[in-house]
């Protein structure tokens, strides 16, 4: 059983980190954005040397591979590879609408879960998981980038994620909304299944997992939307 274990997510705003030595979990939670790329190295070495662990002993790396930031995603890739090249050790990728869905089961016990992810630029990335009949990961649902009006919640089921304080008034409605990030620990909780599914890859393949290709708006398609959204609507 894989008992030591390094995980990481800097997809989100959020920054967090956890190393898992037998029944210990410790774990960090901060800001992430830009500083991640300056504070995630210092703070693994860190973590680690509070579990007792070095880089070497580790039976793997999670890291979560996106869909999110598109500098986020490069930064945890990056690192990522660096430290299983340097130290000889498997990683393991995790989606973040995953590791969103997981942390809702786990703290609010939602087991039909629509993971929705901020991808800015009026959109979200999301996914729907059911615990309840597809096993382990949920259905493995490929994700979306959508509007959120076009957000598709099935009665019953919980939205789960960093989304309502964006677009919070155009979601569907739903059973539960549940606050929550990609956090580490869930990943660390995903990480023996998913081990055992054969998900782990060699370094040169921690690649990330971008939904949209394309980072922002030009001025002039900004100016359409704005120009679009100031014309009167023609009554029925």
């Amino acid at each position: 059983m894989a008992d030591k274990l390094l995980a990481f997510d800097t997809s989100t705003e959020h920054l967090s980190v956890a190393v898992r030595h037998g029944d210990r979990v410790l774990s960090h939670s901060g800001a992430g954005g830009a500083q991640a790329s300056s504070t995630l190295l210092p703070l693994i070495r860190q973590l680690l040397a509070d579990a007792g662990l070095a880089l070497a002993d580790l039976d793997a790396i999670v890291f979560g591979r996106g869909p999110g930031s598109f500098t986020g995603l490069r930064t945890a890739c990056s690192v990522a590879q660096g430290l299983a090249f340097g130290a000889k050790v498997p990683l393991l990728p995790v989606d973040t609408l995953l590791a969103v869905a997981n942390e809702a089961r786990h703290a609010f016990g939602a087991q039909r879960v629509v993971a929705a992810l901020d991808a800015r630029m009026d959109q979200l990335y999301a996914a729907p998981y059911d615990f309840d009949t597809a096993g382990p990961f949920g259905g493995d649902p490929e994700p979306l980038l959508l509007a959120p009006e076009a957000l598709d919640v099935p009665t019953g089921w919980a939205i789960a994620g960093n989304a309502f304080a964006a677009y919070g008034p155009r979601l569907a409605s739903a059973t539960a909304r549940h606050e929550v990030l990609p956090l580490a620990t869930a990943m660390l909780r995903l990480a023996p299944a998913l081990l055992a599914a054969g998900r782990t890859v060699p370094a040169a393949q921690a690649w990330p997992l971008y939904v949209r290709d394309k980072v922002a708006q030009t001025t002039e398609e900004r100016a359409a939307i704005k120009a679009a959204a100031a014309v009167p609507q023609n009554p029925a």
